[in-house]
Order: structure tokens, then C-alpha cells, then sequence
């Protein structure tokens, strides 16, 4: 009997355990995690099985002094009460706890301190009657944790137990457990050789077999190693496993300390192998930047939504409404609830989109993503090339951009889109400032791996969105303001898809400094190429330049005919005309869209950059948020991803200035059919 307690031990994965590591590693619902849960708790439901099985066995063959091939032909009728109990449980103990729940939230709302007891002393009732039935007490108890609905009632359980089962009955539980094992037994007592041979052979086992099996279902060698070393992950169930063996006395003293020790270095190798196993695959995973000018117009648009509040929900939502789901292109939203961490630890949470939660607690959070899971459900149905997925982090703000920043990179996304951190009034003006947001929103400015859009929400198109027909009847006014540089290219990208939608009509003005329309090609050509063969001020603003003039060029080709679509470039000297054409011609707009214009130089904004109060937005933004003309508009800033190669232009542009020592702007565009419009 020995051998099988200790291949009980040796094969349990404990779930809780497991649950809480993903959780504090925030791998709880990725694919890694959800295998591992899956897999651990089908183990943890044949380890209790198997438990069950072999005390009775245990029992059967201690007392009745029995053969043990005996006691497995008896064992039907051995586990016939207990299989009757586990009937009675399910059929009529269940169904009496919840309509105890159902009357208790009828009746006064909330669950006083007679239910607390009630669940307690049930506990304490179905521990005696398994072990009366010739299992271990624990089962009963582990039953009647099994019927009790999921809901508010079980979390008020949890929270009013945790404190005392964490802090009084595990602790005394591991110390009893403890002062049975002697430690000097494995010096005298136990071969050193053959323990090591069962520390490799058991740490390896669950490795290598997990591996097999995940080669063979076509997963990743470094998922298996991975999903092999959480496998090894031991807790109480094992403790209690060999606490029944040992007083059962079908293992000695210096088995308990063999198999105590192989468990210690098992679950002690499980973080080391996990960790390289993940750096080695964070190592061969290259991300590939995602942007909107990069992805293809034909395919999947992957979209993240950060949310704080049901403050910021309409405005994202009706944004995302505008950015022309189609059959080709459909748009997959992942609309992440931001949640301040307050007390229990860090995790991510990934709700049904088509179920309601059973986990409203009724805290503020709770019914906050109750109500944006509905929101965004509402969306969903109502347009049907999109889909979307909430999901809920739970985080400190000073460390939250990193779960957004790794859902991003696991989810290939090509935007994220934050709120600004100041909410607007009924009349325009921007107040409530909240620093934790905007903390927020600069760590994801600069650590996002995919472009970034900070949307700050007057009512973008609120009363138009509900109906289509409506919406396409009075029209949606965009302006995309261009002043050169990556961000404003990812800006025009995202406003030339929204441009397809119909009801949708895009402004877009360029703007171009005069000096340099006057000096075309003159100074930059009579610069001294430095030693490294490329000046890089000069480079880089020539190369922008380049890049710059072929997108707008490629731009104006493929919408010469859109009617939807209003081009215009504007010479000016200064930020005053800048403001001066904008309060004249592009005052009467739902939406701008601009580029935040990170690490661009232009002599035109730079005026406006001092002055600015909220750098985040960019120059421009910054300024369109201030302005009088534009209070009732929304802004949308873009900055493209950091690391983004089409940030930093391309070599073959580097080598054409090296080569030819020279950069022109192509100021007026190469194909003779395009039809400039202006106001």
C-alpha cells in the first residue's frame, strides 16, 4: 500500500497553488495558464478520487485484516455509502443552500452571521459523515465547498474564512507536519544515491511525459517544458496524503522524509525551469511591431481599449464605431477595465462576452464592469464584423501599463486607445485631473509596443451613434492636421480607414513651412557630409521629408476620387497663422485627428510646445484641446509605436542622401490627375 500512497504524492498538482502562482505571474487566463488549470484540475479531481479509493482500501485491509486483492473485490460495497452521500449532496443540499440564498437576498438584502455558522458547521457535518463512511473528513468538507452556488455568497465565505484558515489552522497544519519528519534519517537511515536517483526520477517524470504529450498535440518544446514544470507544483494535498499514510503506517519514518524531501525539490525547481523556459521563449518570440500604416487594409484590425471608468465608455466605444468595421477588415476589440488594487493581489480577468458575471460582489468595481462588459456587449451585436473580448486587470496604476503592455504584444494588437485624463464638463472645459490616468497614459507613451491613441472625449458623435440611418443622414466632420513625422502618418492611416465609413467625411489639411517651399533642395545641398558619411539632424529631417511626401502622395492617388475625402496644403511662416487658418476654415468639426508629433522638430509647432501643459498630447493636440474654436470637439492624438521601424525611415532613403547629397520634398505631388480642393 505504500507504493501507491507514494504515487499518489508524487502525481498530485495541486490547483489552488498553481491558480495563485499564474495569478501573481499574471498568467491566469493565457493559453499557458488555462492548459495548466485545466490539466491540474483534472489531476486534483483523480487525486481525491483515488484517495477516497485507497483509504477505504487502507482501512479495509488495517482492520478487517484482509488480502488486499479482498478488499478491492469488496470495495463496491465499501463505497456505496459515500456514493450516495455525494448523491444526496448534489440533489438535495445543493438546491436547499440556494434557496437559503435566494430567501436570504429577498428577504433583507444581505447574509447575516446564522448563515456564516450554517456553512461551518455543514462543513464540520460532511467531514464526520465521509469518515464514517471510511473516507478522510477532508472530502466531506471539499463536497460541501463544491455545492455551494458561486456567487456573492460564496466570496462573503471566502473573505470571512481566509484570514482564519490562512493564518491559524495552515500554518498549524505545516508545523504538526513538520515535527514528524526527522530530518537526521536521511543521513543514516536512506541511501544518498538512490535519493537523488528519486529526486531526478520524480521532478522528471511529469517534464518529460508533459513534453511528449504536447509534441505530439504540435505545441511548442519550450510550452512543455513550461506546462511540465507547473505539473510539479505541490501543496496541501500532498501533505495530506502523506499524513494519512503515515498514520496509517503503511510508510516509515524515513519514506515520509525521502518523499517530504523530493517534494521540497520538486516545487523549489519549478520556478528556476519556468522562468528560463519563458525567458528563452520571450528571447526566440520577436514581436513584430504593429501599427495601422503597417497593417494590411485587407485584413483583422486588432484593437486595445483601456477603460477606467464608465466615464470613458461612450466616447470609446463610439470611436471604435467609427473605425470602419468591414467584411474585409472586421475589428477585434479587446476592452480591458482598469482597476485599482486596493487589497487582494494583482490579476487578469477575462469575461464571456455573451454570459453575465456571477461575480458581482456588489462593490463599485464590480458593478462599473458589469455595466462596460454590457456596453461593450451591446456593441457587439449591433455591428457584426466586430468582436470583442472584456477583459478586467487588477493592478497597481504604477505597474498597470505592464499587463496592458503584455496583453498587447499577446493579442498582436496595432492600437491601444486610452482616455485623457481629464474628464470634460456640459460646456467643454476639462477638469477632475486625474494623475494615476495620466501616469498611465505617459508609461504607455513610452513603453507600448504598437501605436498609442489618447482620446480626449467631448461627446464624440454621442447622439448619432445609436442609429445608423441617422448617423449616416447627419453626417460625422473629421480633420486630420498633417505636419510631418511618423506619429502624423499614423494619424492620417487610422483617419483614412475611418474615412471609408459612410456618413464619414475627412479634411485632410497639410501644412508646409514657407522657407523651405522657397528654398527648395539650396542649403541642404551645399552641407559637409561628416565623417561617418551621414550629418544626423540633417538626415533625419530629409528622410522624414522623403517619407513624409510618399505616403501623402500614395494617400492622394488611392482617394483622387473619394468624395468623402477633402485634401489641402497650406504654406504658412509661424504657429499664429497655423491657429489663424484653423480658427477660419476648420472650426466646425465632431473630431480631430493628429499626430503627437514625439521627437519631430518642426519650426511650425515649436512655438506652441512652450506653452504647453499636457506634453502627452503633443503640440498640436495640446493646443486643439485649449483652443476657444474647438472646445466642443473631440481630439484624437496618435503616436506610432517607439520601436517601430517606420520611425526611424528606411536605409534605402539614408543611402539615396549619402550617395546623392541630397533631399528634396516633393512640395507639389507627382501625379498630374490629382484635383487639390480648397476652402
Amino acid at each position: 500500500m505504500g507504493a501507491i500512497f507514494w504515487a499518489i504524492t508524487l502525481t498530485v498538482s495541486s490547483f489552488p497553488d498553481l491558480a495563485r502562482i499564474l495569478s501573481d505571474f499574471k498568467l491566469l487566463h493565457s493559453e499557458i495558464g488555462k492548459t495548466a488549470l485545466t490539466a491540474a484540475i483534472i489531476n486534483d479531481i483523480s487525486v481525491w478520487f483515488l484517495v477516497v479509493l485507497v483509504l477505504t482500501i487502507s482501512h479495509k485491509y488495517k482492520h478487517a485484516k484482509v488480502e488486499p486483492l479482498e478488499a478491492l473485490a469488496s470495495l463496491p460495497m465499501e463505497l456505496l455509502p459515500i456514493i450516495c452521500f455525494v448523491l444526496f449532496c448534489c440533489f438535495v443540499l445543493r438546491p436547499g443552500i440556494a434557496w437559503m440564498i435566494r430567501r436570504a437576498k429577498k428577504k433583507s438584502g444581505r447574509f447575516t452571521e446564522s448563515h456564516i455558522i450554517f456553512v461551518l458547521i455543514g462543513v464540520a457535518v460532511c467531514g464526520f459523515v465521509t469518515d464514517a463512511c471510511g473516507a478522510h473528513s477532508l472530502v466531506g468538507g471539499f463536497l460541501f465547498g463544491l455545492i455551494i452556488p458561486s456567487g456573492e455568497f460564496a466570496i462573503i465565505i471566502m473573505e470571512r474564512t481566509e484570514e482564519f484558515v490562512t493564518g491559524i489552522l495552515m500554518p498549524s497544519f505545516i508545523t504538526i507536519s513538520g515535527l514528524k519528519i526527522n530530518l537526521a534519517a536521511l543521513v543514516y537511515g536512506a541511501k544518498l544515491h538512490l535519493t537523488l536517483l528519486i529526486i531526478v526520477v520524480a521532478t522528471s517524470a511529469k517534464i518529460i511525459s508533459t513534453v511528449l504529450v504536447c509534441l505530439f498535440f504540435g505545441m511548442p518544446l519550450r510550452d512543455g517544458i513550461s506546462l511540465g514544470s507547473l505539473m510539479n507544483i505541490k501543496g496541501f494535498m500532498t501533505l495530506i496524503v502523506l499524513n494519512e499514510a503515515w498514520s496509517l503506517k503503511v510508510i516509515d519514518n524515513i519514506s515520509m522524509v525521502v518523499v517530504v524531501v523530493t517534494i521540497l525539490f520538486m516545487t523549489i525547481l519549478v520556478g528556476p525551469i519556468f522562468f528560463l523556459a519563458n525567458k528563452t521563449a520571450k528571447l526566440m518570440r520577436k514581436y513584430k511591431q504593429r501599427t495601422i500604416q503597417r497593417t494590411n487594409p485587407d485584413t483583422e484590425l486588432r484593437i486595445l481599449t483601456c477603460i477606467h471608468s464608465v466615464g470613458n465608455l461612450s466616447g470609446i466605444i463610439n470611436l471604435l464605431e467609427v473605425s470602419n468595421a468591414t467584411r474585409k477588415s472586421p475589428i477585434s476589440v479587446f476592452a480591458v477595465h482598469l482597476v485599482e488594487l486596493t487589497r487582494r493581489s494583482a490579476m487578469l480577468i477575462v469575461h464571456d462576452t455573451f454570459r453575465s458575471s456571477n461575480s458581482n460582489d456588489g462593490s463599485r468595481e464590480s458593478l462599473d464592469s458589469e455595466y462596460i462588459i454590457a456596453a461593450f456587449r451591446n456593441y457587439q451585436s449591433r455591428n457584426h464584423k466586430v468582436t470583442v473580448q472584456p477583459l478586467t486587470a487588477v493592478s497597481s496604476f504604477s505597474s498597470i501599463h505592464d499587463d496592458i503592455v503584455e496583453i498587447a504584444e499577446n493579442k498582436v494588437v496595432a492600437v491601444i486607445l486610452v482616455p485623457f485624463h481629464k474628464q470634460p464638463t456640459a460646456d467643454g472645459e476639462l477638469q477632475r485631473d486625474n494623475q494615476s490616468v495620466r501616469e498611465v497614459n505617459q508609461n504607455l507613451l513610452d513603453k507600448a509596443p504598437c501605436s498609442v491613441g489618447i482620446l480626449v472625449d467631448r461627446g464624440i458623435g454621442s447622439a448619432n451613434m445609436l442609429d445608423s440611418s441617422i448617423f449616416v443622414r447627419k453626417g460625422f466632420k473629421f480633420a486630420m492636421l498633417f505636419f510631418g513625422g511618423p506619429d502624423d502618418r499614423e494619424a492620417l492611416s487610422y483617419a483614412w480607414r475611418m474615412a471609408g465609413k459612410p456618413g464619414v467625411s475627412l479634411a485632410v489639411v497639410r501644412f508646409l513651412p514657407n522657407k523651405i517651399a522657397g528654398q527648395h533642395g539650396t542649403e541642404l545641398e551645399d552641407e559637409v557630409i561628416s565623417e561617418d558619411g551621414m550629418p544626423p539632424d540633417i538626415t533625419k529631417i530629409e528622410t522624414e521629408n522623403e517619407l513624409d511626401d510618399e505616403f501623402i502622395n500614395e494617400f492622394r492617388f488611392k482617394s483622387m476620387y473619394d468624395q468623402s475625402i477633402n485634401y489641402n496644403e497650406k504654406m504658412v511662416n509661424n504657429s499664429e497663422e497655423i491657429l489663424e487658418f484653423l480658427k477660419k476654415f476648420y472650426n466646425e468639426f465632431d473630431l480631430y485627428i493628429v499626430g503627437r508629433g514625439e521627437n519631430v522638430k518642426s519650426p511650425l509647432t515649436m512655438g506652441l510646445a512652450e506653452w504647453g501643459n499636457d506634453p502627452e498630447l503633443g503640440a498640436i493636440g495640446d493646443t486643439l484641446v485649449t483652443s476657444n474654436f474647438a472646445e466642443q470637439a473631440s481630439v484624437l492624438v496618435v503616436q506610432q509605436s517607439p520601436s517601430s521601424g517606420l520611425r526611424s525611415g528606411s536605409q534605402r532613403l539614408k543611402r539615396k542622401f549619402v550617395q546623392k547629397k541630397w533631399a528634396s520634398p516633393v512640395l507639389n505631388p507627382d501625379y498630374e490627375g490629382f484635383v487639390k480642393k480648397d476652402y
